[in-house]
């Protein structure tokens, strides 16, 4: 490595080769020198660091070379052949507009109405929507009361709905967000106060809801035909390392977390049950099973 107008690599390596053609230097000061040296080479090669020669992110290091784009024949954008996607227009819009001619603007003369031209527009509503339900009260001559029974799934005077359960696991679950983020998101688009409680309850009450297609998961999995993906990689939960093992096939995908990574995990883990299509023998150091 070089600093103008030193290059302190060479300055080294001549201190050093002064070092061993000396005999008459104390073994602690030359003992300290090479210490000193070392230092020297380390804050060198730190001074010398960036985002090519080391783990510093491009962001930090703003005067890194940038290399240019390669020019080459194609136009940008799209090419030719490459297939977009685009809105299609549906048959049944929410809502309807007419817009009327101003015939004030128009030129005098007679003129006929020969339907319209359309362009639809997509939007989102992102709303929330509480529904009271009121149930009837009687009450006879003697003072007795007689109330409708509310719908089964209606046991509090307040509560989330099924949609606001939906969009809440489809968030945790499938889009990973926290759920402090989930929170912020309901509070602030929604106006609805959500508890991270009761997330953690839609997430339970949609894993308990799931048992019976888990179960479909895994035996359309051992029946099909042809070929089976299995595979597995490292998780951290609650610090400790997991594996979470997969099965799947064009239709199906079934994930699962262990322990081990294979072994006894083959054995365990319904995810490895699944070679039975093959009815194969798993046998690993501490014994063997039998998935079929």
């Amino acid at each position: 490595m070089a600093h103008n107008p030193i290059d302190i690599n060479k300055t080294v390596q001549d201190v050093e080769h002064l070092l061993a053609k000396s005999d008459d230097v104390p073994p602690a000061l030359e003992a300290a020198i090479h210490m000193l040296l070392t230092v020297v080479k380390l804050l060198a090669d730190r001074a010398g660091l960036n985002s090519r020669n080391s783990s510093k992110p491009p962001a930090s290091d703003p005067n890194r070379e940038k290399k240019s784009r390669s020019k080459n024949a194609k136009p940008a954008g799209g090419q030719q052949g490459h297939v977009g996607t685009n809105l299609q227009r549906v048959d049944d819009p929410d809502a309807i507009k007419h817009i009327d001619i101003d015939r004030r603007t128009l030129p005098r003369g007679n003129y006929v109405d020969r339907g319209y031209e359309s362009r639809q527009r997509f939007d989102i509503r992102i709303s929330r929507h509480v529904t009271e339900y009121r149930a009837q009260v009687l009450e006879n001559e003697r003072g007795k009361r007689f109330v409708a029974p509310f719908p089964p799934e209606l046991s509090k005077a307040t509560q989330y709905g099924a949609s606001v359960k939906a969009n809440a696991v489809y968030m945790s679950m499938f889009q990973l967000i926290p759920y402090e983020r989930i929170q912020t998101h309901f509070a602030e688009v929604f106006d609805m106060p959500l508890s991270a409680g009761s997330l953690y309850n839609f997430n339970a009450d949609a894993y308990q809801r799931l048992e019976l297609f888990e179960t479909l998961n895994k035996v359309q999995l051992r029946q099909a035909a042809g070929a089976l993906h299995v595979d597995e990689t490292g998780i951290n939960v609650d610090g400790k390392r997991l594996w979470l093992h997969n099965a799947s096939n064009d239709q199906w995908t079934y994930i699962a977390p262990h322990a081990k990574w294979s072994g006894q995990a083959f054995c365990d883990n319904p995810v490895k049950l699944l070679f039975s299509v093959q009815k194969r023998l798993i046998r690993n150091r501490s014994g063997s099973c039998d998935p079929a």
